[in-house]
């Protein structure tokens, strides 16, 4: 069988994808991602095979890009896609900012058209912001399903408008029609709904943190990938005193904490370090701290997988990656979320799980921080709930446990069993 992955180009989209994509290359399918060009290295140094679709001439991508990696343009940002999923939750203006995230990859259609007609895959796994996979997929004939990295954001802001009472606003009216009309109309195309839900849709988060949606998700688990790199000997070696870990991700608005609480970055890690722990912040683009406390370790980037046998517990954005890494490595979290997308709903579940503290932004304070991380600590009801956690996540299927459905839904979709590259399978 051969399987093309496509992927929105961040790292938080695409290393979700990486193990179940190892899953179906060890069990001898064939395997490709595609993904924007600044984002192949990243999936070569995966050992997926990569393939860069989309050029720098696709100016909306190219501006989102830039503005992504800049901080002082999130600092602008609305939150317009933090969704709690609550029944008479406000979803027009969700819906529109995700309608223009949704069309970044149109003028990128035609290549992966291209790439489905030449490579001819028998399945297409695709991030949730890119309907343009679908869209091929169903152009050529190829059955695909969603594969999500994080909260349903798109299946209940979908719901909300396809349910709507009819309205006046002209603008939500055509929205969907000024979105996806360019696509289908050069393959003469009808809209379907699986375009934007896909055929199937996998959910590696436990079933209790979902937002309500009437999907029937897949589940799979989640099997943490954080990025290739040498393995660096004092991250792995226990350490004389407790290890704390501070991250707030790679990009997004996570990075934004210091800027939403008022509180200087400086103050809070020497505030912390006050503890009797050993403190290593992953946070980019800070300054140089001029006499650090000896027990503080500030680097630009660890895989978390590597670090985290060794920490005594995390403090984190409440960002899916970090929060579902630290929940199989058993190490107990403060929450500080910034909110963006599903981070509500990550830290309620954390706090309802007993495996974690949550310290909203506007909270956030040095020494609050520090209150509670002294808590995490010293408390084994922490360490207890990490582990309760770790066994919520392990009750559900492994990623090579879901290789035999998807390719039931394969041969289903050739004809009930017909002869095709599924039933090549090994």
């Amino acid at each position: 069988m051969r399987v093309l992955f496509v992927s929105f180009p961040a790292a938080a989209h695409v290393y979700p994808m990486v193990p179940l994509a190892w899953s179906l290359q060890a069990q001898c399918h064939e395997v490709r991602v595609a993904v924007h060009p600044s984002m192949a290295h990243e999936v070569g140094q995966s050992g997926l095979p990569a393939i860069a679709f989309g050029s720098c001439d696709n100016e909306r991508m190219q501006a989102m890009l830039e503005f992504n990696a800049n901080l002082h343009d999130l600092e602008d940002l609305d939150n317009d896609l933090a969704i709690r999923g609550e029944e008479d939750e406000p979803w027009h203006k969700a819906w529109l900012t995700l309608v223009g995230a949704l069309s970044l990859h149109t003028p990128d259609l035609p290549e992966l058209v291209a790439l489905c007609r030449d490579w001819k895959p028998d399945l297409v796994l695709w991030d949730p912001l890119c309907i343009q996979a679908a869209v091929a997929a169903e152009a050529t004939g190829i059955p695909h399903a969603r594969l999500l990295w994080g909260q349903d954001n798109v299946g209940w802001l979908w719901e909300r408008y396809s349910r709507r009472e009819p309205t006046d606003d002209m603008i939500i009216e055509g929205s969907l029609d000024w979105m996806m009309a360019p696509m289908l109309e050069p393959y003469g195309l009808e809209f379907s709904e699986t375009q934007i839900l896909g055929q199937s849709s996998i959910d590696q988060r436990p079933a209790g943190w979902r937002i309500p949606t009437d999907i029937d998700y897949l589940p799979m688990r989640w099997a943490p990938y954080n990025g290739g790199a040498v393995t660096q000997e004092w991250a792995t070696t226990p350490p004389p005193r407790p290890r704390v870990v501070m991250t707030f991700g790679t990009s997004g608005r996570g990075r934004l904490l210091f800027h939403v609480s008022g509180s200087s970055f400086e103050d809070t890690v020497r505030t912390l370090c006050e503890l009797d722990i050993e403190l290593v912040v992953t946070l980019d683009k800070t300054k140089p701290i001029e006499n650090p406390p000896e027990n503080l370790r500030i680097i630009d980037y660890v895989p978390l997988s590597q670090i985290l046998p060794t920490c005594a517990v995390i403090i984190n954005h409440a960002g899916e990656g970090s929060v579902m890494t630290a929940g199989v490595h058993e190490v107990p979290q403060l929450l500080c979320p910034v909110p963006n997308w599903g981070e509500h709903n990550v830290a309620r579940g954390v706090a309802a799980t007993g495996n974690g503290l949550v310290l909203a932004a506007e909270d956030f304070t040095p020494e609050k921080a520090k209150a509670a991380l002294s808590r995490l600590l010293t408390e084994p009801g922490f360490r207890e709930g990490a582990a309760r956690f770790r066994q919520e996540l392990d009750t559900l299927p492994y990623p090579a446990e879901l290789i035999p459905l998807l390719t039931e839904r394969v041969r289903a979709h050739q004809g009930g069993g017909a002869p095709g590259r599924a039933d090549t399978e090994r």
